[in-house]
């Protein structure tokens, strides 16, 4: 597996030193050596990778990988670039379209977003080719809430995007009275429409930011050319 270098690993490196850790790291290679899994492997920290703590603006937080060949790429709801688009990015796109005016591209790949700070986190890092959630519960949760913990004692500003209940479950760790907290439907197709069309939190998220003196999110994925 990938290694993660930059000033994430201070709050983070007693995780790897605990007994949860090394089950799932084995469990992982094993995986990997013996299956299909996604994201590759030097890629399932990239989330941490192109969005520094010390830098991040917003958190979206999705549950885990794409799980068919070619779209997971560590970025929660981003897949690599000639893969089409799926169903709740297609959504989070059209709401963009709604709040902010920004056209619909024909990239899903939303390393953009990840380097201006937004820090696209699934809960689960890694899932078995063909099988939605097959790595639920083998330790990834809990290494994923040390981050949100790491998030929430951030002394800035900072907007939590939490869409569906597996988000939303975890508003119970942030306790930061400094952050901006919102919360909607997912953008599935079989929620989207009970609340995540119509939600503005691309807006709302931008315009918490400028209040608080901090350059908002640049949220257009351009056309490749």
């Amino acid at each position: 597996m990938a290694a993660i270098s930059n000033d994430w690993l201070g709050p983070l490196s007693p995780e790897f030193k605990k007994p949860y850790y090394a089950e799932l790291y084995t469990k992982v290679k094993d995986e990997y050596m013996k299956t299909s899994v996604y994201p590759p492997a030097d890629e399932i920290f990239k989330a941490f990778e192109l969005t520094p703590l010390s830098q991040v603006k917003v958190v979206i937080i999705g549950q885990d990988p794409y799980h068919e060949p070619g779209q997971a790429q560590g970025l929660c709801f981003s897949v690599k670039q000639g893969i089409e688009i799926p169903p709740s990015l297609v959504n989070i796109y059209q709401e963009l379209h709604d709040d902010l005016g920004c056209y619909i591209p024909s990239s899903g790949n939303l390393e953009k977003w990840a380097r201006q700070g937004v820090f696209l986190l699934n809960t689960v890092l890694t899932v078995r080719a063909h099988r939605a959630n097959s790595h639920q519960g083998i330790g990834w949760e809990q290494f994923t809430d040390a981050a949100i913990r790491a998030v929430n004692s951030q002394e800035r500003p900072i907007v939590f995007m939490l869409w569906g209940r597996n988000a939303q479950s975890k508003k119970q760790l942030l306790t930061n009275k400094r952050f901006l907290i919102l919360e909607a439907p997912h953008p599935s197709p079989l929620s989207a429409y009970r609340g995540f069309f119509g939600c503005g939190h691309f807006g709302k998220a931008n315009r918490f930011l400028e209040e608080h003196g901090v350059e908002p999110i640049d949220w257009q994925i351009e056309e490749k050319r």
